[in-house]
């Protein structure tokens, strides 16, 4: 799911003024971040992961260190090294929380574990990941262009989340494992309402309703679909089904 790099308002890609050539062997913290800068620009994104790093070994004292973890971690990110990425927004985060870029940072993690969201059929660890992230964004930084993006992104992430719970119910369902399938799709009912998912859980809901004899149960969940969604497929069959 690779999206965009949000760059609105991030102002740490600023070059310097012109630096020493990169075979000096004593260069200033200025230097090696422009260097790192230029390496960057040419997409030798490793290099510039690596000279990004160097400045902060070299000079960890300077301005441009503070700079230059962020940068780094940008380096590893363009290059789909995520977890060196991580690695890098973590201590940037842990050292620097006041640092005027930090809203950044949190987003920027977001969008590491993101973009390795996989298919519904598989572990969703990171998917998990990119939600906390993001709630983060949202919830310390409200009213930032990172925030406005972030809360896009969960709207997906959580559409995402609730095609597995409907894939892992779909799973048990088929097994005859009914209780199991009632709760995942109980979840999705409960959890994530405004999904795409929500009328076939409410539909599963009926279905194994009526298979297990609850005719509460199975009333109460064809109603609440036929009242949210009357024109759904879903209610016409789930009616249908009713009836037998």
């Amino acid at each position: 799911m690779k999206k965009t790099l949000l760059l609105i308002g991030f102002g740490l890609i600023l070059a310097g003024c012109a630096s020493a050539p990169e075979e000096e062997t004593h260069r200033t913290a200025e230097q090696l971040y422009n260097t790192a800068y230029k390496q960057l620009n040419k997409t030798r994104y490793v290099q510039a992961a690596e000279t990004f790093e160097q400045v902060e070994l070299e000079h960890p004292y300077s301005k441009w260190a503070t700079k230059a973890k962020l940068m780094g971690a940008y380096a590893y990110y363009k290059d789909q090294k995520y977890d060196d990425a991580i690695l890098s927004i973590d201590r940037f985060i842990k050292y620097h929380p006041g640092n005027k870029d930090i809203a950044y940072a949190y987003y920027m993690k977001g969008l590491c574990y993101y973009e390795q969201i996989v298919g519904v059929e598989k572990d969703q660890d990171n998917t998990r990941k990119a939600e906390e992230a993001f709630r983060q964004v949202i919830v310390r930084f409200p009213d930032t262009d990172y925030a406005k993006d972030a809360r896009l992104k969960m709207d997906l992430i959580a559409d995402h989340l609730a095609g597995q719970e409907m894939e892992v119910g779909r799973y048990y369902l088929k097994r005859q494992n009914y209780l199991s399938a009632l709760n995942r799709f109980s979840e999705v009912v409960n959890h994530y309402q405004t999904t795409e998912q929500i009328e076939e859980a409410l539909y599963r809901q009926v279905e194994i309703y009526k298979i297990l004899g609850l005719q509460k149960e199975n009333d109460d969940a064809l109603k609440v679909l036929g009242h949210n969604y009357p024109d759904s497929k879903w209610y016409k069959d789930a009616l249908k089904l009713s009836k037998k």
